[in-house]
């Protein structure tokens, strides 16, 4: 099969589309015919080996983080799924996979497709969606009535961090560009700050919350926008020991390395009286079924930017790390999307 392949650590020369073996079904297992993957900054961040200390991979490895497809085949034990079913996952973070014409993935990671979407938007979710869903409510405890301030709300996670968020009655603060602003505002920004133009901190107070998406000086501004006692969220700083404690099963060495290198970033926030959390999402076939709920009601829009079949599968890398997309970047696999 065809697979996006990481030969090596670097830049876009360490990878390349090469012909590798179908991946062998285990116990509890899809082999998923992937339809389509969607692309990350986890992925660029991964082949640039910025993500080692947390995992090192056997190289060579197929590159890819959620996909799109059918279920082509299963292993002993699985339950919930037969062969022909619409799926949709955030793969296995150990394994990845997911740029490759066939995957191998926990049948725990897995959840049917929401049935008002096709293979390129779906596979545009599972990432993006988990992020916004598991850092709003499950660390900001999103309420409502709350001000959630949130960042590069025209990115891929931002554009479901903004309608979740509003789902859950908050009020959304956002950042954008003007090309980005009619997008955020769509999806239910009330405060859009033009990011070019102004410092958002001049213009915004008192928010309960913050999902920062940006890292970087942004996210040592975001402490002055919430109140005092309140959480500011990020997935783009630096980690915290609870990155390693509670996100990454409990390793006390890297909790350690994460005390040391956040100690700027936690300071700031305790000067202004903040609590800093940084999250690595957790893949969960359960919530990728609430997320499918949730747009098949409606209530939940998949922006995809561009698309890019698997011969451009560089160029979509290029594009998703020139930081203009604006929503998803996907690939597609197969010809059927």
């Amino acid at each position: 099969m065809r697979a996006f392949v990481l030969k090596r650590y670097g830049g876009p020369e360490a990878t390349e589309l090469r012909e590798v073996p179908r991946p062998e079904l285990g116990p509890g297992e899809l082999r998923i015919r992937v339809h389509a993957a969607g692309l990350n900054p986890v992925d660029f961040k991964t082949r640039q080996g910025q993500l080692r200390v947390i995992r090192r991979y056997p190289l060579p490895i197929v590159l890819g983080n959620e996909l799109a497809g059918t279920v082509d085949a299963t292993g002993p034990g699985v339950t919930r799924f037969v062969v022909g079913n619409r799926v949709y996952t955030r793969v296995n973070k150990d394994v990845m996979g997911a740029l490759a014409e066939y995957a191998c993935v926990r049948e725990d990671l897995v959840a049917h497709m929401p049935a008002t979407l096709g293979f390129t938007a779906a596979a545009g979710v599972p990432l993006a969606g988990l992020t916004a869903l598991q850092a709003l409510r499950d660390v900001l405890r999103v309420a409502p009535g709350q001000r959630i301030f949130i960042p590069g709300g025209a990115g891929g996670v931002g554009t479901f961090a903004i309608q979740l968020a509003r789902n859950f009655g908050a009020h959304v603060s956002t950042t954008a560009s003007p090309r980005g602003e009619a997008l955020v505002r769509r999806l239910g920004a009330e405060v859009v700050v033009d990011y070019t133009r102004s410092r958002f901190e001049d213009e915004l107070r008192d928010h309960d919350g913050a999902f920062d998406l940006v890292g970087r000086d942004t996210l040592a501004r975001s402490f002055a926008v919430v109140k005092r006692g309140a959480t500011v969220v990020s997935i783009a700083g630096v980690p915290e020991p609870r990155t390693a404690l509670v996100d990454l099963g409990g390793r006390g060495g890297l909790a350690a390395l994460f005390w040391l290198i956040s100690a700027k970033t936690r300071l700031q926030a305790a000067r202004r009286g903040v609590d800093y959390r940084f999250l690595f999402m957790h893949s969960s076939g359960a919530d990728l079924a609430e997320l499918a709920r949730t747009i098949d009601a409606g209530k939940l829009e998949v922006i995809v930017d561009r698309t890019f079949a698997l011969d451009q599968v560089a160029e979509a890398f290029a594009y998703l790390e020139s930081g203009h997309a604006k929503g998803k970047v996907v690939v597609r696999i197969a010809d059927d999307v």
